[in-house]
């Protein structure tokens, strides 16, 4: 399946009974004297965002999105590659800033670089492009470092972590130097320790007078 063909079947089934007649259908159907008048409105059809969470006003209870995000991720995949990002509804993977660039630069129905001009007229008159107002509040997560595209190390006070005796080393310098620094005094109080403890270590060790056995 093509890109251009995904973004028509999401629209498709999104629009179902709601679809909304060819604008040259609703120019012969509607009124001479109106038909100036008319011209340029445009009908919107108005259908719940299906990329966000929806509230039931029965149970008030939250219904996940109708499409996961690996779904709809593959879907923007697609409409990027189709040219038809302005088509789909604002969500998790794609922002409301984006749509409105892709919207304001044409690109709602430019076809793929293999289509041709009488496919590209087909796709700019049919139903499925016509504009629809998605119900539902896209809540956007502000994303450290998003807007220079790396978001990886942004807002850190240092890049790597590092293995932890690498984040031990300069404390164990420290204390090694403090300890290397009296390293002479303390040999030595630790040879006088041993000298007066046994003064003849060939001899055998001095037990006491009231030495009992354990049986």
């Amino acid at each position: 399946m093509s890109a251009l063909q995904a973004v028509k079947r999401f629209r498709i089934r999104e629009l179902g009974a709601t679809a909304l007649p060819s604008p040259a259908l609703a120019k012969t159907k509607s009124h001479p004297s109106s038909a100036s008048s008319s011209r340029h409105k445009v009908p919107v059809a108005s259908i719940e965002n299906p990329f966000i969470p929806t509230l039931n006003s029965k149970t008030g209870r939250w219904a996940p999105p109708k499409y996961s995000l690996r779904q709809q991720a593959l879907l923007v995949k697609k409409a990027r590659e189709s040219g038809t990002l302005a088509l789909l509804p604002p969500g998790p993977k794609i922002s409301v800033v984006e749509i409105a660039a892709a919207a304001a630069s044409g690109q709602a129905i430019v076809p793929g670089p293999l289509a041709s001009v009488k496919s590209h007229i087909q796709n700019a008159a049919a139903p499925w492009t016509r504009p629809i107002e998605w119900t539902g509040e896209v809540k956007e997560k502000k994303v450290l470092g998003a807007e220079v595209g790396n978001r990886l190390y942004a807002g850190k006070k240092r890049m790597f972590k590092g293995h932890k005796w690498q984040r031990t080393a300069e404390k164990r310098e420290k204390r090694r130097a403090l300890l290397m620094r009296s390293m002479p005094k303390r040999i030595k109080e630790f040879k006088q320790y041993y000298k007066r403890r046994r003064p003849h270590p060939l001899k055998p060790p001095r037990t006491a007078k009231n030495a009992k056995l354990p049986f």
